[in-house]
């Protein structure tokens, strides 16, 4: 069977990493794995991986461009002979839409975002069959498009429990990783991912404002890389660092691949985001490394963490309540692996995906 997975880029990003875990897996299960895309610096490892990447602008929103560009995506179909075409995002799904019109190859499509409410993003729900990444995405696609639930299967982002493994951690880099930022002796609270508003890592900030007070050996690390569109925002975030006296306490890290032993030495992992993760995918790969994590309570984290067991819901934009969550959160002991493992593996998200693609062909 041959997959061709569609997306805009292949740079940082959740989706983007699992495009590249997905294809991986189907390689190794005997399919034939394509991904068009725009490019980027993941598709070295795409193409290490056994999958082919073919470069096509499907990213772009010019409609002065669009017929060319969804003419050079027929020519690239038909070539192709997909049994599959898996859309992962709205620009890419509407080129396949117009591209496909003659070619009748079954569209599979992922949403893996509450996206606002529109025809534009409606495209998303006119595939075969619909994939939501959680519940609460389905319950959004169901109340504003009356997706029919014969055509929707939730498929949770899978984890690499051979990356997110408390056994295949590299310690030299945690150690490096500690003596670089001065994290001995520390209580480490970490949030994880690109710096964007929507992470509202102000609140995380004046968080650890507050937890200073009681707790002076506290280290707030904000790991994650700035895009240049995003550096008036760290400028803000730098001031508002400056203006509450929390220099010695917060750390701005950059990006890092290593994410698996940032999860596991920290003490507590928080997702402060203002509006609600697809999934949460961060949250389920620091429980699966051991590390408690408070996250605020909407979207997809409501079906990963189980209060009290592995952390804590915290309000939006409530910093005092998501100082006295990682406070309750410190205490938890738990086996995050056998958990994400049995419900949230890598393994069950591809054995899913490919129930979904026999069903549609």
């Amino acid at each position: 069977m041959i997959i061709v997975q569609l997306l805009p880029e292949l740079n940082e990003g959740g989706v983007e990493r699992g495009v590249i875990e997905l294809s991986r897996e189907l390689v190794k299960n005997g399919f034939k794995s394509i991904v068009i895309s725009h490019g980027g610096k993941l598709v070295p490892q795409l193409e290490a991986d056994g999958a082919w990447h073919v470069k096509l602008d499907v990213c772009s929103k010019n409609i002065f461009t669009a017929s060319w560009r969804i003419f050079q995506l027929y020519k690239q179909i038909k070539s192709l002979k997909p049994d599959i075409l898996h859309v992962r995002s709205r620009v890419p799904a509407w080129m396949v839409f117009f591209a496909n019109q003659s070619l009748h190859v079954p569209i599979v499509s992922t949403v893996h975002g509450f996206n606002s409410v529109s025809g534009y993003s409606a495209i998303m729900t006119k595939a075969n069959h619909v994939i939501c990444v959680s519940n609460a995405i389905k319950t959004y696609i169901q109340k504003h498009y009356h997706t029919p639930q014969a055509k929707i299967t939730v498929i949770p982002r899978g984890v690499d429990l051979a990356k997110f493994n408390p056994q295949n951690l590299n310690h030299a880099f945690m150690s490096n990783f500690k003596h670089q930022f001065n994290l001995e002796g520390k209580w480490v609270i970490a949030t994880v991912g690109r710096i964007t508003q929507l992470k509202d890592l102000e609140t995380f900030i004046e968080a650890i404002a507050i937890l200073k007070k009681d707790f002076p050996n506290v280290m707030g690390l904000a790991v994650g890389g700035v895009r240049s569109d995003k550096q008036k925002y760290f400028e803000t975030l730098k001031n508002l660092v400056s203006a509450l006296h929390v220099k010695e306490h917060i750390c701005f890290c950059g990006s890092t691949e290593n994410v698996a032993e940032v999860y596991a030495l920290s003490d507590v992992i928080v997702s402060s985001s203002k509006k609600p993760e697809s999934f949460g995918r961060s949250v389920a790969e620091a429980i699966a490394l051991g590390t408690p994590v408070v996250a605020t309570n909407h979207g997809g984290v409501l079906d990963i963490i189980q209060e009290g067991v592995h952390g804590y819901f915290t309000h939006i934009g409530d910093a005092q309540n998501l100082a006295e969550n990682i406070i309750k959160a410190k205490a938890l002991d738990f086996d995050g692996y056998t958990y994400i493992s049995e419900n949230f593996s890598l393994k069950q998200m591809v054995k899913k995906t490919i129930t979904v693609y026999k069903g549609v062909q």
